[in-house]
C-alpha cells in the first residue's frame, strides 16, 4: 500500500509542474501581445539607428530571428520574397528582421551566405527582444501607423504567413 500513495504522490508532483509550465507559457512567455503599444525599443547598425517614437506614421512589421533556428531560416526567404520586394520602396512600410543574440557581423556572414537582402539588425544582447518576449521564434509583430500591435505570431507556417501578408496589406491600404 505504501507503494501506491509514493506512486500517487510523484504523479500529483509530475501533474502539478506540467500545469506550472504550461501556465508559464500562456501567461510569462509574450509580453507584447494584439492590442498593446509597441515598446519603446532601439536597434543600431553601423549604417543606422532607429527607435520605435521615430516610426509613428508607418506601419512596421519586426520580425525576430535566429540564424541557427530552421523555421527562421526557412521564413526568411519567403519574407523577402513576398513581403519585402513588392513593399520596400512603400514609404508608410518599415522592415525590421532582428537577429536575437547575433551581431551585425553573423547577420552579414548569414545574409551573404544566403543570398538575402533584407534589413537586418542585430539584438546581441537581447534587448528589444526581452521587451516583446521571453522565447520562441521566429516571431512577427505588424505594428500599425499609432503603434499598436495588430497582428502577432509565432513560428513560420504557410497559412499563418499568408495570413500576416493580409493583415499587412490591409494595413497599408
Amino acid at each position: 500500500m505504501k507503494l501506491y500513495w509514493k506512486v500517487l504522490f510523484v504523479i500529483l508532483l509530475v501533474a502539478g509542474g506540467y500545469t506550472s509550465l504550461a501556465w508559464m507559457n500562456t501567461e510569462e512567455v509574450d509580453f507584447v501581445k494584439v492590442g498593446n503599444q509597441v515598446p519603446e525599443f532601439k536597434l543600431e547598425t553601423s549604417e543606422a539607428k532607429i527607435d520605435a517614437s521615430s516610426l509613428k506614421g508607418k506601419v512596421v512589421l519586426v520580425n525576430f530571428f535566429a540564424t541557427w533556428c530552421p523555421p527562421c531560416v526557412k521564413e526568411l526567404p519567403h519574407l523577402e520574397k513576398e513581403v519585402w520586394l513588392p513593399n520596400k520602396d512603400n514609404k508608410d512600410f518599415v522592415l525590421l528582421v532582428v537577429g536575437r543574440e547575433h551581431s551585425e557581423e553573423e547577420i552579414k556572414a548569414f545574409a551573404d551566405k544566403r543570398g538575402l537582402n533584407l534589413p537586418f539588425y542585430p539584438d546581441p544582447k537581447r534587448e528589444m527582444f526581452s521587451m516583446f518576449a521571453k522565447q520562441s521564434i521566429p516571431r512577427n509583430y505588424i505594428i500599425d501607423r499609432e503603434g499598436k500591435v495588430v497582428y502577432s505570431a509565432v513560428g513560420f507556417e504557410s497559412e499563418e504567413f499568408e495570413k500576416m501578408k493580409a493583415v499587412l496589406k490591409e494595413q497599408l491600404n
